[in-house]
């Protein structure tokens, strides 16, 4: 089986938390989350700034998705998530979905972050 992988924020501890769920309903296995920071982020066609900023998916092919877009094909993947793709397919979903994403990734140190790039997204009034 073809192995996707989930670029993260390893020093996040809502990062962390979100990637030891998707580990547990990924039955199959088919998803390795590696940090960013362990990871060479050129070969995966990911830039450390985009890194920093969103989670990424990297496709088997070499497709990249991020943020809300990743967030839909990692559901994809799983087969407890599914079910739950078709809500990114209403119309307006995917906006939504963006959108929710960046708010939550720039408040991540209210989610329990203490890494350097959630205290950097801190200041300046989030």
């Amino acid at each position: 089986m073809e192995q996707w992988t989930l670029i993260y924020d390893g020093d996040c501890d809502f990062c962390r938390r979100q990637v030891g769920r998707v580990a547990r309903w990924d039955s199959r296995g088919r998803i390795e989350a590696i940090p960013f920071q362990d990871v060479d982020l050129a070969r995966l066609g990911v830039s450390r700034a985009a890194a920093e900023e969103a989670m990424h998916l990297v496709a088997p092919t070499g497709s990249v998705w991020h943020g809300a877009e990743a967030a839909r094909e990692v559901l994809r993947l799983l087969p407890s998530g599914r079910p739950l793709v078709w809500l990114f397919g209403l119309p307006g979903a995917m906006f939504a979905a963006e959108r929710l994403y960046r708010w939550i990734a720039k408040r991540r140190h209210r989610f329990g972050c203490e890494s350097a790039v959630c205290r950097r997204g801190a200041v300046g009034g989030s």
